[in-house]
């Protein structure tokens, strides 16, 4: 199970009891006693302030899996997050009690081969929040690694640093794609990862970005946000052509990386398309687990096919984002609830039901 803490069922009566939101079924969230595991000399207990809701999350509510991840038994939900520290383990010497963080969600093993490579993100063992077998973060108070446990500086708020979590995929994938002042993008799909991805873009300086959806309303807030253009497209294969078009003017010159946030054919197809000979597309979004794409042509064309899995290294170059205002993520933040059955229940419809959510955010 890793850190976090035990079913609700080893909880010894007449303890203060640590309450979260369990996953107990399909479509069926309870907020239930959650025990933690004994302090290690390297841990941290944080009480959790600022918990968001990510797209994975709903998937295990309406699906009870997320790709090959399969919820078999009660799991916490929950994985960006941000709280206070309350205690630390005899060898923690960074943090102290009362310092606010914001935590890292995967626990890998660096012992194996990718992780002595550095490539943590990638390790076989790894232990994530809220990834079947393992319990997440959207309770009172959860026991983490202290040194995944990040200071926030005093001008980046608890919210803020819950998503750093979503802002780490952007930043991840700008950093495998190498964008730089010289580098035009392309983002397929304004949803929260879209706009983060757009957000991290423009953060390592590419001078013009132009974001594709489907969605008038998320194109809006695109264009809000700093998009150089938008471009509604359809969900039409045929459609293809004429929309590559539409996105090369809107452009102004060519595509050198374009970003699926969706990861669907159409999208995927749209972006190999666009990006320009000797250009690279990162495959960010996984909405489809086989896609049938126009790849030849592509390889013509010199394009290099990258893909991203989560991230690794990212906080402190989010934070520093957030800290000196090139990145503002509060606009992101558009529905915030407490931590109630009914408030549970409410954010996580509001979450999956789209319409103006971007980041829905528990305030504990």
């Amino acid at each position: 199970m890793g850190k976090g803490g035990k079913s609700h069922e080893e909880t010894k009566s007449g303890e203060d009891e640590n309450m979260a939101a369990w996953l107990v079924g399909l479509n069926t969230l309870k907020i239930q006693p959650f025990k933690l595991p004994p302090l290690g000399p390297h841990d941290a207990r944080v009480r959790m302030k600022a918990v968001g809701i990510c797209g994975s999350d709903v998937h295990y509510l309406k699906r009870m899996r997320c790709a090959d991840f399969v919820v078999k038994e009660p799991m916490v939900i929950g994985h960006e997050c941000a709280g206070i520290i309350e205690e630390v383990g005899s060898e923690v010497k960074n943090l102290v009690p009362g310092d606010r963080v914001a935590l890292e969600p995967g626990i890998s093993c660096w012992r194996c081969d990718l992780c002595k490579d550095g490539r943590y993100n990638l390790c076989p063992e790894m232990k994530f929040f809220a990834t079947p077998p393992v319990h997440g973060s959207l309770a009172h108070q959860v026991v983490h690694p202290a040194d995944l446990c990040f200071k926030l500086p005093d001008n980046v708020s608890l919210e803020e640093g819950a998503m750093c979590e979503p802002l780490s995929v952007g930043v991840h994938a700008c950093r495998r794609a190498n964008i730089g002042p010289e580098t035009n993008v392309l983002v397929m799909g304004a949803g929260p990862i879209g706009l983060v991805t757009m957000m991290a873009a423009r953060a390592f300086g590419a001078p013009r970005i132009v974001i594709v959806d489907v969605d008038d309303n998320r194109l809006s807030v695109a264009k809000n946000l700093g998009a150089d253009g938008i471009v509604k497209v359809s969900t039409n294969m045929q459609d293809v052509a004429e929309e590559v078009e539409r996105i090369c003017k809107a452009m102004g010159g060519g595509v050198d990386v374009s970003f699926d946030c969706a990861g669907f054919n159409k999208t995927m197809s749209t972006a190999l398309s666009a990006t320009c000979a000797g250009g690279r597309v990162c495959l960010v979004g996984m909405g489809h687990h086989e896609m049938t794409v126009p790849l030849t042509p592509a390889a013509a064309r010199e394009v290099d096919v990258i893909g991203i899995f989560r991230y690794r290294n990212t906080w402190p170059l989010c934070i520093e984002f957030l800290r000196s205002g090139k990145i503002d993520v509060k606009p992101l933040i558009t529905h915030r609830f407490g931590f109630s059955q009914k408030e549970v229940e409410e954010a996580f419809e509001t979450s999956a039901g789209g319409g103006s959510a971007i980041k829905v955010m528990f305030n504990l």
